[in-house]
């Protein structure tokens, strides 16, 4: 059983990734790569993650910073800050490496991983996903896992306010 020490060292700086993406890599370990918000995780998060470890050897998790949270999703969120997102994201069992960017969207940092697999939710076409291109042309595949239906983050917080 793995102890909880582990969860922190699970949160990595870019630097630090690529560092420990080298060293998979130097053994032959392929990588999978998924981005989000995960402001409130729920059951269609953990299927999508379970799902996005199943492709490769190691899950890295691209989250957005609050900064860049706020903007996509407005002044009300994130409802967690960016260290419990992390902390929370850290402690699941399939996700191996977890990565916060500061942008809008993770291209950079999609450039700078070139996972194996890229993967995201059934609500976006190939076309729409962000790095979907530079992966390909690195020689990796875009997985588009499908959507849990009736679990979202933005559902969950409507049900609260209106409890």
């Amino acid at each position: 059983m793995r102890k909880a020490d582990i969860i922190e060292k699970k949160i990595f700086t870019l630097p630090e990734l690529l560092r420990r993406i080298a060293q998979w890599r130097t053994i032959g370990k392929t990588v999978s790569f998924t981005n989000g918000v995960f402001d409130i995780m729920h059951r269609g998060h953990i299927a999508s993650l379970s799902q996005a470890a199943g492709e490769a050897d190691y899950l890295i998790v691209g989250l957005n910073s609050d900064a860049s949270t706020k903007r996509l999703k407005g002044d009300s969120r994130p409802v967690n800050d960016e260290q419990a997102r992390s902390i929370v994201m850290a402690s699941l069992l399939m996700v191996d490496a977890v990565v916060l960017f500061e942008e809008d969207t993770p291209l950079e940092l999609i450039k700078a991983v070139l996972p194996d697999v890229l993967v995201k939710g059934g609500d976006y076409t190939e076309e729409q996903i962000v790095g979907a291109k530079e992966v390909k042309a690195n020689g990796g595949k875009v997985v588009i896992n499908p959507i849990v239906e009736g679990f979202s983050t933005t559902g969950l917080i409507g049900k609260i306010t209106r409890l």
